[in-house]
C-alpha cells in the first residue's frame, strides 16, 4: 500500500480533532473542563464555607484577581510563542514605585500614570530586545530582569512606602456597582479581555503566534515575522504589568518596592491551568480567564475556611503540576486506546 493510501498519524489526528461537530470540540475541551470546575468549586464552597456566597466575598475575589487577570492576557501571548516572562511582577512593582515617587514630587497623577505605562513599555522592550535581537533564551533573560527591575524599585524607595494619593482615584479602584459587589475596574478588565481575544483568535497576528509556538522555522516560511511578533508580545506584557501596577497602588493606597512579589507564579499557574501549553502553540483566552477565576475561587474559599497560606500554596502548586502533566497523560491514554481496541477485535 502506498503512502497516499495510508493516513499518517498527523492526518489521523487532524481528522479526529476536526471531524467532530463544533459543539463537541467546544464542550469536550480542556477549557470547558476548567469552566465547569470553576462553577463546581463555587457551588460547593457556597454551600460549605460560611459567608463565601455573599456579594462582599465576590467583590473582594474579583479585586484580588484583577492584577493576575490583567497580566495573564499578554502572558498568554508570550507562552503561546514558546517563550516566558518572569519579570512581570517586578515590572508591576517598578510601576508602583514610579507612581508614588512622581505623585509625591508634585506631578499630576494622570501624567504620572502615562509615564508609568511608558516605563512598562521600556521594560518589555528590554526583554524583547534581548530575546529577539540578541538571541538569548527568555527564561534566562527574564530571571535577570526580574532581579533588575525589582532592585531598581527597592532602590528608589528602600523600605519606605508612599501612601499619599488622591482619594478619588483610590475610591475608584475599589468602587463597586451598587449591591452587586462587582468592582468598577472589571469594566476595564472585560474590555482588555475582548481586545486580546479578538487579536489572538481572529487576526493574522494571533495566528502567527500559534504558528511560532508550533514551529519557528515553519512560521518564518509562512510569512510570519518571528522577531517582530515576539517583540510585540513582550511589549504587551510590560505595558499591562505597568497598568496592573497602577491599579495595585491605588487599590491598596501604597507604593512599595516589594509590591506583588511572587505574583508571576500565580499568573503562570493560571495561564497553564487554563489550557495553554508550556511548549507553545496551543491555548485559548477563555480558558485562561477560567484558570484565573478557578485559582481565585479556591484561594478565597480556603482563606475563609481558615486554611493556612502554606497549605494554599501547596494546593496551587499541585494544580500547576497537574496542568502541565495532564496533556501528557491524555496523550498516553489516547495512544493506548487503539491498541486496546485492536486486542478486543
Amino acid at each position: 500500500m502506498t503512502s497516499l493510501e495510508t493516513p499518517t498519524p498527523l492526518a489521523a489526528k487532524t481528522i479526529a480533532n476536526y471531524g467532530r461537530p463544533l459543539w463537541r470540540r467546544w464542550l469536550l475541551s480542556r477549557e470547558s473542563a476548567v469552566i465547569v470546575a470553576v462553577i463546581l468549586v463555587w457551588v460547593v464552597a457556597s454551600s460549605v464555607v460560611p459567608y463565601f456566597g455573599t456579594t462582599t466575598t465576590l467583590g473582594f475575589l474579583l479585586l484580588d484577581a484583577t492584577p493576575i487577570l490583567m497580566i495573564a492576557l499578554p502572558m498568554t501571548f508570550v507562552i503561546i510563542t514558546g517563550e516566558i516572562d518572569l519579570s512581570v511582577a517586578s515590572t508591576l512593582g517598578l510601576s508602583s514605585v514610579m507612581l508614588g515617587v512622581l505623585t509625591k514630587g508634585g506631578m499630576p497623577i494622570g501624567l504620572a500614570m502615562v509615564i508609568c505605562l511608558i516605563v512598562g513599555l521600556l521594560a518589555g522592550a528590554v526583554n524583547g530586545f534581548l530575546v529577539t535581537i540578541v538571541g538569548l533564551p527568555s527564561l534566562a533573560v527574564t530571571i535577570g530582569t526580574l532581579a533588575l527591575f525589582r532592585g531598581i524599585a527597592v532602590g528608589l524607595l528602600g523600605t519606605t512606602a508612599i501612601t499619599t494619593f488622591p482619594p478619588f482615584w483610590q475610591n475608584l479602584a475599589q468602587a463597586r456597582f451598587g449591591l452587586t459587589g462587582i468592582p468598577v475596574v472589571m469594566v476595564l478588565v472585560i474590555v482588555l479581555i475582548m481586545i486580546f481575544a479578538l487579536v489572538l483568535h481572529f487576526t493574522p497576528f494571533g495566528r502567527g503566534l500559534f504558528a511560532l509556538g508550533l514551529s519557528k522555522d515553519t512560521a518564518a516560511f509562512s510569512g510570519v515575522r518571528v522577531n517582530r511578533a515576539k517583540f510585540i508580545a513582550f511589549l504587551l506584557t510590560g505595558l499591562i504589568s505597568a497598568l496592573a501596577g497602577i491599579y495595585w497602588t491605588l487599590r491598596y493606597g501604597s507604593a512599595r518596592g516589594d509590591n506583588a512579589t511572587g505574583l508571576e507564579l500565580s499568573v503562570i499557574a493560571a495561564v497553564l491551568l487554563g489550557g495553554v501549553s508550556i511548549f507553545g502553540g496551543k491555548g485559548a483566552l477563555h480558558g485562561v480567564v477560567a484558570g484565573v477565576l478557578l485559582i481565585g475561587v479556591l484561594q478565597s474559599a480556603l482563606r475563609l475556611a481558615n486554611v493556612s497560606s502554606d497549605a494554599i500554596n501547596i494546593i496551587i502548586g499541585a494544580l500547576l503540576i497537574l496542568s502541565v502533566l495532564s496533556p501528557r497523560i491524555l496523550a498516553w491514554a489516547r495512544r493506548l486506546r487503539p491498541s486496546a481496541a485492536g486486542q478486543r477485535k
